[in-house]
């Protein structure tokens, strides 16, 4: 295991060239979930805050990179990030860019932290929604703690939430490679796993890759299609994404693995 390799940036999250906008992070876990709060609206809940998107505001879905998503922040409002925006001034994006945005805030303060794909259980019942959490490296007691970021007073209520996002409890959000060993087991069923009518085994491998990457500090969209890996061709290897699944369902462990399959093999890769 080298924890200390997820308390560096990488090429999604560094954040240097917006420093100003980063003066006076707080460094709790909790004050940076509020920062990261105050400064996102989820696409699909923003109606239920009573907000309603034009067209254009969407357009930061297709941003990667945390730099240009603050670059755009401060465009909209000059603001230190500390400050809670309006409502109307907050940057439209979804669980990825909750989730990676606090894993940039804790990278930068040079905290181990490590984005991850996979499923959330608590949005609807008896379904495995696709979603990404943040997590993040808890020295004093040795252990990865996870963070859904995404999950403010509002939706925790809307949810019926009766776990601390802050320090989810086990078996709240499913890795993207325990839910495709679970299907490949017979455990569940596949098309119990996606979003809107996305789901099935494809969907499943589709998040086994973007949580492969996340891994390797490659934080993709999560429609991010059409290289290597993430082609129809390769999605009927089982036997490459039986390895992928175990490698990261047990990413400590396998860390060495980690890093040479993705420096080693091109089409693990990722373009330009």
């Amino acid at each position: 295991m080298n924890v200390q390799y997820y308390a560096e940036p990488g090429p999604m999250t560094t954040v240097s060239a917006q420093a100003d906008l980063l003066e006076g992070l707080p460094a709790s876990i909790a004050d940076l979930v509020r920062v990261v709060q105050g400064n996102l609206i989820h696409v699909f809940w923003a109606e239920r805050y009573g907000r309603k998107l034009s067209e254009a505001e969407n357009f930061t879905l297709t941003v990667r990179e945390v730099e240009r998503k603050l670059e755009v922040m401060h465009q909209a409002n000059p603001a230190p990030l500390i400050t809670t925006r309006a409502l109307e001034q907050r940057q439209v994006g979804n669980c990825r860019d909750f989730s990676t945005l606090l894993c940039a805030l804790l990278r930068h303060q040079g905290i181990p932290a490590r984005a991850r794909c996979g499923f959330g259980t608590y949005f609807l019942p008896g379904h495995y929604e696709d979603h990404w959490m943040c997590e993040y490296w808890q020295a004093g007691e040795g252990r990865w703690v996870q963070v859904d970021a995404q999950l403010d007073d509002f939706q925790q209520q809307a949810l019926g939430i009766d776990f601390a996002p802050l320090d989810m409890p086990p078996g709240r959000f499913i890795l993207a490679g325990e839910a495709y060993q679970m299907c490949r087991a017979g455990k569940a069923n596949p098309d119990d796993f996606g979003i809107f009518d996305m789901h099935g085994l494809d969907f499943i491998q589709g998040n086994v890759v973007r949580d492969f990457l996340a891994l390797n500090k490659v934080e993709i969209l999560p429609w991010d299609w059409g290289w290597g890996f993430l082609t129809p061709e390769k999605f009927t290897d089982r036997a490459l994404f039986d390895r992928l699944a175990a490698l990261s369902t047990n990413a400590d462990a396998s860390f060495d693995e980690i890093r040479a399959l993705f420096e080693a093999d091109p089409a693990v890769g990722v373009p330009t």
